[in-house]
């Protein structure tokens, strides 16, 4: 009989790609065979962006893909067309490449591991009598969420054809829950219909499809959202997973890390940095981008920002005038960032970050308080945990108009690290996630009992 073999598709994004890594380094060290599958167009960025130091992650996992059925000039950011053809195209190419494995490999696929956003892989896992679970990335309260829409349209909340708000109102789906303004729910943060109603459509298929998985399992800890764990008792709490990673080694990057800013970072003095990072999707008006620019100037404070190609328009002549000459060698600006290394090092004062989940929780598992400015989607959800509920960070006030101005941006950094309530805080809830995926820990628990059921 040969080992157990695990097939992992994550969500072909960033932010979904790289825990679902995370975890399958778990289940390689653990003496899984594991094989992972991009699509196509992600699995040339992740093999293009890895360094040769990733190579003994990487022989841990063998990288495979197939297509999703659009071609490489399609936009993948035109959701209503990507989900259309991963429905598509991708189910029927997973099952032809679980057959050719199970035709070729002495170790046959014995488990397949899905990021939940695609539960049709279930149904594909069901026909071949494979173990299935189903891995969330993002907070538990965001799956929640989704689990809640039935709810939702109860309680007349949204419309149950399309999910169009009803009336605009924050909801709590249970106490001690962030607060939810209903403008910020997944589907509505888009701004076509079109859109809306073929993310929410996709979330009620996928509510159904997950039903068919043996577990789900959440890149969180019951200490982050023990109320969301609640609600829906059959989620396992497995993170975070980053909590776990003591070298910062991640694997399944889009962009090459731009380790030397590491080298700058120990020229700094202990807590003098902030750290500016807005994730894998965040675009910025001319306008706004450059009141960021000169909000960093105004606050006097060394600053590293990970600045994308693909930030804003005319990266070339985004930066305000004079602004690079000004900041000198205490403003640092790279392309991407080895984010786990970069919170851990000790010059790094707080953390000004979109919030993205795994943002979230690498900047709790370091113990660096936040700055919010959340762009998209879930954000806002965790942007209420960071700053209502765990109280570690603080939120940006818009003006008239929309903007976040550069006065604003000081003031709030001086507000931020002038309390060291908010230092204290994030150490607190550094010291509740590190031990829940330690020893007798909630979420290693949780995931021993998987790994145990896997064998």
């Amino acid at each position: 009989m040969g080992i157990p073999h695990v097939l992992a598709i994550p969500y072909p994004a960033q932010g979904h790609v790289i825990p679902m890594m995370e975890l399958l380094q778990r289940f390689a060290k653990q003496g899984f065979k594991v094989t992972c599958v991009n699509t196509e167009f992600i699995h040339k960025r992740v093999m293009q962006a890895l360094h040769e130091k990733d190579g003994d992650l990487v022989d841990m996992i063998h990288m495979t893909s197939i297509p999703d059925g659009l071609g490489p000039s399609d936009d993948r950011n035109d959701f209503v067309k990507a989900l259309k053809a991963i429905f598509e195209v991708m189910p029927r190419k997973l099952e032809e490449l679980i057959e050719m494995i199970n035709e070729t490999d002495d170790n046959k696929i014995t488990c397949l591991l899905a990021d939940e956003n695609i539960g049709w892989a279930f149904k594909v896992a069901e026909k071949f009598g494979i173990k299935k679970v189903a891995f969330w990335p993002a907070s538990t309260a965001l799956l929640a969420t989704s689990f809640s829409v039935p709810k939702l349209i109860e309680d007349k909340i949204i419309n149950s054809n399309d999910g169009t708000i009803r009336k605009h109102q924050t909801i709590s789906l249970s106490e001690n829950m962030p607060a939810i303004n209903t403008e910020n729910l997944v589907w509505t943060c888009f701004p076509d219909l079109e859109t809306q109603k073929t993310v929410f459509d996709v979330i009620v298929k996928t509510n159904a499809f997950v039903k068919l998985a043996d577990f789900i399992i959440c890149n969180s800890a019951y200490e982050l959202e023990p109320a969301a764990f609640t609600l829906f008792p059959n989620l396992l709490s497995i993170g975070p997973l980053i909590a776990t990673n003591q070298l910062g080694n991640q694997v399944g990057h889009f962009w090459p890390e731009d380790s030397t800013c590491l080298k700058w970072l120990d020229q700094q003095p202990v807590s003098s940095v902030i750290y500016v990072a807005f994730g894998s999707f965040t675009v910025f008006d001319p306008v706004q981008f450059q009141e960021l620019a000169l909000g960093l100037e105004q606050t006097n404070m060394s600053f590293l920002w990970v600045v994308r190609p693909d930030m804003t328009d005319e990266m070339n002549e985004a930066y305000p005038k004079g602004f690079i000459d000004r900041v000198g060698s205490r403003g640092r600006m790279v392309g991407w960032a080895p984010q786990e290394k970069v919170l851990r090092h000790p010059s790094v004062a707080c953390f000004l970050s979109h919030c993205g989940w795994n943002s979230t929780i690498e900047g709790v598992s370091n113990g660096v308080p936040f700055l919010c400015w959340p762009y998209f989607a879930d954000q806002f959800l965790n942007e209420s945990y960071i700053c209502d509920v765990w109280k570690v960070g603080v939120g940006f006030d818009k003006d008239e108009s929309g903007l976040i101005r550069q006065s604003e941006i000081k003031n709030k950094v001086e507000h931020l690290l002038g309390d060291e309530q908010f230092k204290a805080r994030v150490l607190d809830l550094k010291d509740k996630v590190v031990n829940s995926v330690k020893g007798q820990g909630c979420s290693n628990k949780n995931l021993r009992r998987i790994i145990d059921w896997m064998k």
